[in-house]
């Protein structure tokens, strides 16, 4: 009879170890997707829908039956060991059974229990759905497990993981447009020292054309005495059609009007002031009004998308990689 009583003790405390174990799989769909995927008659995603729903109820009954079995491992531990022994056994029992539940050979024979079992569980919830509402301690599954977003740099991050759904310029896209309304200007734009100019008084002769259009860009700022003072944009594909046996300067040929930017301000404001005025160039000033770079439509858009672009009369496509040739 000991020996019986040895034997069921010993089988309680190890099957209270597999219940303890046991951790039922969310599907790594959430319940959305799901849903979706069941609407469109995929047997296995309504197959996972109805289990995820029932994930609560499941959860319930284990703590339910680990309560049973530790009432079962109290009971044999006295009938066993005696009364005094029997309760500090039952009491180590209790301190101990989680810690052990949780090693990996454990958890591993507790899931190959929980796969055995799971469909009639499942079944045992759809026929007494009374009683299981009756012993219910966790809540219904609700789409939980899915990680709530608390921040654009998480989703940023999840975008950036999602292989297989999103190819690479996708990817770009989404991350670079959730990244857009916190650029700054200046992070984006071709600093003062990089920004090639040409001076009001310079005559635009083919010597000097032919220099211009091996800056490789399609504007020049027009300076009077410094960069801190420009007055105009000179547009080099409009002078194309410049009689060249008469030189004229460029003051002359440039556009007058010029348009200023504080760099810090962000790049959505730039691009507002963009489609505001329609015009291509911006420059990019501090609080002392001094110049400190020069924003085109290009540098937003390519901020915005994540990729270059060339400009249909550019040589070049990065204003910023020609204008850094001048500090060779």
């Amino acid at each position: 009879m000991s020996i019986l009583l040895y034997i069921l003790t010993a089988l309680s405390f190890i099957l209270l170890m597999i219940v303890a174990a046991i951790r039922p799989h969310h599907s790594k769909l959430n319940l959305f997707e799901l849903e979706r995927r069941s609407e469109l008659g995929d047997k296995n995603a309504e197959e996972a829908l109805g289990r995820e729903k029932l994930l609560g109820d499941v959860v319930s009954l284990q703590r339910v039956l680990i309560a049973i079995l530790q009432v079962f491992v109290v009971i044999l531990s006295e009938l066993t060991f005696g009364i005094y022994i029997g309760i500090g056994v039952a009491f180590l029992v209790a301190l101990v059974y989680g810690s052990i539940a949780r090693l990996g050979f454990i958890r591993k024979i507790s899931q190959i229990f929980y796969k055995y079992i799971e469909k009639s569980v499942l079944s045992f919830i759809q026929k007494a759905p009374y009683l299981v509402k009756f012993l219910r301690s966790a809540p219904m599954s609700s789409g939980s497990h899915v990680l709530h977003i608390d921040s654009r740099q998480e989703l940023q991050h999840l975008v950036a993981e999602s292989d297989g759904i999103l190819t690479s310029e996708e990817k770009k896209l989404i991350v670079n447009s959730l990244s857009f309304n916190d650029q700054l200007v200046r992070t984006v734009m071709t600093p003062r020292d990089s920004i090639n100019s040409i001076k009001k008084s310079e005559f635009l002769g083919p010597l000097a054309l032919d220099e211009l259009h091996k800056f490789g860009h399609s504007k020049l700022p027009v300076i009077s005495d410094n960069i801190d003072h420009i007055i105009g944009i000179l547009h080099l594909e409009g002078l194309l059609a410049l009689d060249i046996k008469r030189s004229t300067t460029a003051e002359k040929a440039m556009e007058s009007k010029v348009y200023y930017i504080h760099q810090n301000q962000t790049l959505q404001h730039a691009l507002s002031e963009f489609l505001s005025i329609r015009h291509y160039l911006l420059v990019v000033i501090n609080e002392s009004r001094e110049t400190v770079g020069i924003l085109t439509l290009t540098d937003v858009i390519e901020a915005l998308i994540g990729r270059k672009i060339v400009d249909e009369f550019d040589s070049h496509d990065n204003i910023r990689k020609v204008a850094a040739r001048k500090k060779a």
